[in-house]
């Protein structure tokens, strides 16, 4: 029987504690289940797949059991190296392979590590599409012997080509010599903005640009707190336009305003989608149902149509690609581009909020302003065992507001709304509450949280 432990099946990657949970026997199992499934949806016998690593201490082990099981099926590795995720996601579509896997655990602990997946045609693996299917043949060990001709890796380097292709994206002329602290957070995200910003007119402040899978100045999580106070610092001290603070992988990025306020992510994806529907009114805009209710106002206002999707990059990703979506983006700092085959890209959200002020000539704290229209309080984690049970109870208490059930529970009234979801990643259930006063936000806040962990 197979000692995979099936913990590590998440709704959009694999992920888990090495080698405890994730180790080298299931890597090597999915790298043949991942084959398989593709090869049952394709029906190509010799598959090309690019795979990329972050820095974690555990990832050349991974990254050298996950490709030995693709070519043990017969498919070919092209191995990209160490890259941010939104570089894999180039690669893909560069090289013109069936798939692609990233060796990462995102934003996670430096003991974990796991394997995003993806197919042609930005088609990704997630609860939706291809989790199932290669969880029971990697549990129920559905292999057949080893294919009779194996594959074999050939390693390229693509980080300077895709960081062409991200400057030929923005009108570059407009952008004026501002000042920017990046913070990689040791992660892998510095390789490609140290690229771009070698070729605009601004100065970077590099902050922990050399990767380190110990991350050892800060978790590689920027939403955490304590892990933007070093660049919240540099960005007052050096007298700086912004900051970006990346996690672990590149893909997600946090904003720091001037005065050194970490800026909601939901507030960046308004701003930038009326930077792409300024001169393309019409396009569909895609954001996650936990942003404030100023996103799809702001989009509409703006000429765009608001497309409300479930939280979490594949299913993101999917809705951007079937809408053709011009943009899209979640509160938790990722941001998706059709330039970018409806991806993220650290370097071209960089290049935009540069072009933005560049522009716009005033401060980012003063653009922000307009949209903090509501009060909210977002994503309050909670400890439960019966989640499920949790949510139908208060689905019942709240059943005179208008509910929907696309993430989780929304319910909406008047004068204020919440979302409470089960994380994807952790078993925690996720509580978000905006309203259009204060002391409409803290009677809510406060009746919600009595209901799921029973205050008296």
């Amino acid at each position: 029987m197979s000692r995979v432990n099936p913990k590590i099946f998440h709704a959009y990657d694999i992920r888990g504690i090495y080698p405890d949970e994730l180790n080298k026997e299931a890597a090597y199992k999915i790298g043949r289940a991942f084959i398989k499934f593709l090869k049952s949806k394709f029906h190509n016998s010799r598959m090309k797949i690019v795979i990329g690593r972050d820095c974690r201490l555990s990832s050349p082990k991974i990254f050298k059991a996950f490709s030995q099981g693709i070519i043990e099926e017969g498919a070919n590795v092209i191995n990209i190296g160490k890259v941010s995720t939104d570089v894999l996601y180039f690669a893909l579509h560069y090289f013109k392979t069936d798939g692609a896997a990233m060796i990462t655990a995102s934003h996670n602990p430096p003991e974990y590590n796991g394997i995003k997946m993806l197919a042609k045609g930005s088609k990704y693996i997630c609860a939706d599409w291809g989790i199932p299917e290669i969880k029971e043949i990697v549990l129920k060990d559905k292999f057949n012997r080893t294919y009779c001709r194996k594959g074999k890796i050939v390693k390229k380097n693509v980080i300077q080509e895709y960081a062409r292709h991200i400057l030929k994206l923005v009108e570059l002329k407009s952008i004026r010599e501002l000042k920017v602290v990046v913070d990689a957070g040791n992660g892998m995200g510095g390789k490609v903005i140290k690229e771009i910003a070698a070729k605009i007119p601004i100065k970077l402040i590099p902050l922990y640009f050399q990767p380190n899978g110990n991350f050892p100045n800060h978790l590689p999580n920027p939403l955490i707190s304590s892990a933007t106070k070093d660049i919240q610092k540099r960005v007052v001290k050096k007298k700086a336009d912004f900051g970006l603070a990346l996690d672990g992988d590149g893909d997600r990025t946090i904003f720091i305003d001037e005065k050194g306020k970490i800026i909601s992510g939901d507030l960046i994806i308004a701003l930038f989608a009326e930077y792409f529907l300024k001169n393309k009114p019409g396009e569909n805009i895609v954001y996650n149902l936990t942003c404030s209710k100023v996103v799809p106002e702001v989009i509409k206002n703006a000429g765009g149509n608001p497309i409300r999707t479930r939280t979490g990059h594949a299913f993101m990703k999917e809705a951007a690609r079937k809408s053709k979506a011009i943009f899209g983006g979640e509160i938790s700092g990722h941001l998706y581009f059709r330039d970018m085959f409806y991806a993220e890209s650290a370097g071209l959200v960089l290049l935009i909020m540069l072009k933005i002020l560049s522009e716009n000539k005033k401060p980012l704290s003063i653009l922000i302003k307009k949209y903090k229209k509501y009060y909210r309080v977002g994503e309050i984690n909670f400890k439960v065992k019966k989640r499920q049970e949790t949510i139908k109870k208060i689905a019942r208490i709240y059943k005179k507001g208008k509910q929907d059930w696309l993430d989780g529970l929304t319910v909406e009234f008047k004068n204020w709304w919440f979302n409470l979801r089960p994380s994807n990643t952790e078993p925690l259930l996720r509580l978000v509450i905006e309203a259009k006063n204060k002391k409409q936000l803290e009677k809510r806040k406060r009746e919600i949280e009595k209901l799921i962990i029973g205050k008296k």
